[in-house]
């Protein structure tokens, strides 16, 4: 088959998608700062709703906070958190509302317009964090780093431990270089006749 249609190379769809896989064991080489604030730096220009950004970023370092998340992990998903250099909470600030005279200085009447009750701006942050945390993901992989995504995991026990309640956990990332055996299989994908349909 043919990817001509794509601007993209051909050899940076397989890194993006194609050959992409949620990695289960990793190297021990270090994720840098610098490595993820390019990835940051890259995707924040993601597009979202009203431009809103509410995905927010804490990255586990220490062994103290890694052993408080571990305790909080699925127990098929400890090993791999364990042994990843660098380990990502992803969540939604759900009083993300406040940036947006800055995000959206155009509009800045947006912020009490839409979204001054808090059960608007949870629904809206869900949406446009689950957003975000994608283009976190591919902008890992565009690091050339692998990344293991994962929601097995209890959220209110990581909510608790490392944010607080006006945050959400969306899920948690491990990132590194991939090491032995990093890969299940490619599941099966829907074909395009069964996702795709015109009116």
């Amino acid at each position: 088959m043919s990817f001509s249609a794509l601007a993209l190379d051909a050899a940076a769809q397989d890194l993006l998608f194609r050959e992409a896989r949620t990695a289960n064991t990793f190297t021990d080489e270090p994720v840098t700062d610098e490595q993820i604030q390019a990835v940051y730096d890259l995707v924040k220009f993601g597009p979202t709703a009203y431009n809103q950004a509410p995905l927010r970023v804490t990255l586990v370092r220490s062994d103290a906070a890694r052993e408080r998340l571990l305790t909080h992990m699925a127990e098929g998903n400890r090993a791999k958190t364990g042994s990843a250099p660098l380990v990502a909470i992803l969540s939604t600030d759900n009083e993300f509302h406040e940036e947006l005279p800055d995000l959206l200085p155009h509009f800045p009447q947006a912020k009490d317009m839409f979204f001054a009750e808090r059960p608007v701006r949870e629904s809206s942050a869900a949406l446009n964090g689950a957003l975000q945390a994608a283009y976190f993901i591919i902008g890992i992989r565009a690091a050339g780093l692998a990344a293991g995504p994962m929601t097995g995991f209890d959220h209110t026990g990581v909510q608790k431990e490392f944010l607080d309640d006006d945050h959400t956990p969306l899920m948690i990332v491990n990132i590194g270089r991939p090491g032995e055996n990093p890969w299940f299989p490619h599941s099966p994908r829907l074909a395009y006749d069964k996702a795709v349909t015109t009116v």
